[in-house]
């Protein structure tokens, strides 16, 4: 091996001392950063805010007409006319079918024929009670004149002349009671007659069947030419018109179990969730039975819908949600942004101004699907950690990013 040049050496040295140099340089540019903190972790956060909250009892039921019904007839007769068919709408009163009955209509003839006949009767008992009165007044006037006669000139006037005159008058005022009688019999008669004839009348107009309430035809069980039975016949098989029912009203019957029933108030509007229509309707509890059943604890409740666009169809099922608690502009916050120890009690992560962690124990009220109630703890416009709150502890300084809670429930 050769002994180095001195200029060889000389460019080990200086290579020697830049390396040096180096090393030296980087150790010092590292110190500034030796204490700067950890870069700042990104925190999903929502706001304290304030809205409607509704606790609800959710139950299903199905839809059935306010009312229905068979519609018969009041007379027994074939159909005559046949003014509705499925699905008909009708309004009450609207002529529905005439049935054909000739015997009802000969016995209206025949009581007009029998009214005119009393009616006749009852003038001629009026004539024979005036001619009555008439020659009864004659002859009382008579005898009055001659017993006058005979008190202030007797002898003037025989006795058999007064007792004649007497005798005209009592039987003239007997006629007069007689005609009297006969005029009230007469009137009588007609009276009779008269009822007969709204009887009649009556039962004929049955022979035009009309809708008793405004509703939709959902059967019809006959035709032209088809014979209907009276509907006070005692058969229960009596053929029916149609089957009619009242659709612009619904009900839903729901039975409220015991715990859900001191909630419940005749009168209280509720939100009917119709499934097949996916839409939200409002309801009206209209009535309770006041009474739980002691067999399956539950409370006899309606609900009634209206339907006045014909809708919903009955038989369709739907969801009653029954409100147990509310509260009204209530400040609250999502359930992910509220780690609960107890019901009433729980911790939120608040943001504050230097985006630092700040750990608030809360007061919980009601508590929602999605939503809970803050009752103290924080306050409206508060920026709270939303999501998992055990990756996060108080002073940490986080990089808040909001959250759009519309999105969040459109994923889940």
């Amino acid at each position: 091996m050769r002994p180095l040049s001195i200029r060889e050496g000389s460019l080990m040295v200086l290579a020697a001392s830049l390396l040096v140099l180096s090393g030296c340089s980087h150790t010092g540019a590292s110190d500034p950063y030796a204490h700067t903190s950890p870069p700042a972790v990104t925190a999903a956060v929502v706001k304290v805010t304030r809205r409607d909250l509704s606790n609800d009892f959710e139950i299903a039921s199905e839809f059935i007409p306010y009312q229905e019904i068979d519609v018969h007839a009041k007379v027994s007769g074939y159909v005559n006319k046949l003014y509705v068919n499925w699905g008909t709408h009708v309004n009450q009163g609207q002529l529905m079918a005439t049935l054909e009955v000739p015997e009802l209509n000969d016995q209206v003839l025949r009581d007009e024929a029998a009214i005119q006949r009393d009616k006749q009767g009852v003038a001629r008992a009026q004539e024979e009670l005036s001619r009555a009165q008439s020659t009864y007044t004659v002859a009382n006037l008579t005898y009055t004149r001659l017993y006058g006669v005979q008190k202030t000139q007797p002898g003037l006037v025989a006795q058999e002349e007064v007792d004649v005159a007497h005798g005209k008058d009592m039987e003239t005022s007997a006629a007069v009671s007689a005609a009297k009688d006969a005029l009230a019999a007469a009137q009588q008669q007609l009276a009779v007659d008269r009822a007969a004839m709204s009887k009649d009348q009556a039962m004929f107009d049955y022979a035009r069947i009309t809708a008793p309430f405004d509703g939709v035809v959902t059967q019809l069980y006959a035709y032209t030419g088809s014979l209907l039975p009276a509907g006070t016949s005692t058969s229960q098989n009596a053929l029916a018109l149609c089957h009619l029912a009242q659709n612009d009203l619904l009900r839903l019957v729901i039975p409220v179990p015991e715990a859900v029933v001191p909630s419940v108030h005749v009168g209280e509007t509720v939100k009917v969730q119709v499934v097949p229509l996916d839409r939200i309707f409002k309801g009206k509890i209209s009535l309770t039975s006041d009474q739980i059943n002691l067999q399956t604890r539950t409370m006899h409740t309606e609900v009634e819908v209206p339907n006045p666009k014909y809708i919903i169809v009955p038989g369709m099922y739907a969801y009653v949600q029954l409100p147990i608690q509310s509260a009204v502009n209530a400040l609250a916050v999502p359930i992910q942004a509220v780690e609960s120890s107890n019901p009433e009690e729980g911790t939120a992560l608040v943001v504050n101004r230097s985006n630092r962690v700040e750990r608030h124990p809360i007061r919980l009220g009601i508590e929602t699907a999605t939503d809970v109630q803050v009752v103290s703890g924080l306050q409206e416009g508060d920026r709270v950690i939303f999501g998992d709150l055990t990756h996060y502890h108080a002073g940490e300084r986080v990089k808040p990013e909001p959250v759009d809670l519309g999105s969040v429930g459109a994923n889940e």
